[in-house]
């Protein structure tokens, strides 16, 4: 599995059905260029939208008529299997922000989560849908969702082997939010720096506790 990613809540991830069987390209939460960055360019099979903001639901930037699932639920595609999960973008069950969708990615024996613009600390149903997690992507820039004390909380409900911060300020992005360093120091886990592409197997994640990996912006 590789997994990229492209800015604020967009990643790629590469898997593959079956060993040695062709490559399936999901993203997660494209953008359009309204927020300062490049969008994610490239050929999509699934795409996951965890709510209807323009920063997070730009599907037509993508090729190759991707399946885009918007919505809780159960789903199987291209020998991935994903569960959508209802939360919220705020603390005030969505009054002020609306809805937000949980997104459990599992291929390859190795299962993501990833939490959109997540705005509250998560209830038992949800911590017990989501399950265990290999490799959390949750946003730590506050403003409009987690901020790091949240986001920390949040990690510890769900004590995931790999943390992949998102939803953060970066440089060309015009919306305001914290840093990154913030979090980390906050956290004060192992933390990998400047990783261009995560390529893993299951069995990369046994020894793993928590690590944060932070990325470089794909072009």
């Amino acid at each position: 599995m590789n997994i990229t990613w492209y800015g604020h809540s967009c990643f790629k991830i590469q898997t593959k059905k079956e060993r040695g069987g062709d490559d399936v390209n999901l993203f997660t939460d494209p953008f359009d260029k309204s927020i300062g960055l490049r969008p994610p360019q490239g050929s999509a099979d699934i795409i996951t939208v965890s709510h209807q903001h323009a920063d997070h639901n730009q599907t037509q930037s993508l090729k190759n008529n991707p399946f885009v699932i918007d919505a809780p639920g159960e789903y199987s595609l291209k020998g991935i299997t994903l569960r959508g999960i209802e939360a919220f973008h705020d603390n005030s069950q969505g009054a002020e922000k609306g809805r937000n969708t949980i997104f459990v990615i599992e291929s390859e024996d190795i299962r993501i989560c990833h939490l959109g613009d997540l705005g509250h600390l998560l209830e038992d149903k949800q911590i017990d849908a989501i399950g265990a997690v290999d490799i959390l992507m949750i946003p730590v820039g506050g403003k409009d969702t987690l901020d790091s004390a949240l986001a920390e909380k949040v990690i510890g409900q769900l004590e995931p082997k790999l943390i992949l911060p998102m939803h953060y300020s970066l440089p060309g992005l015009n919306l305001e939010l914290d840093n990154v360093e913030k979090f980390c120091d906050d956290l004060g886990n192992e933390t990998e720096k400047d990783v261009a592409k995560l390529t893993l197997k299951k069995k990369d994640l046994e020894d793993k506790n928590g690590k944060i990996i932070l990325f470089e912006v794909a072009n």
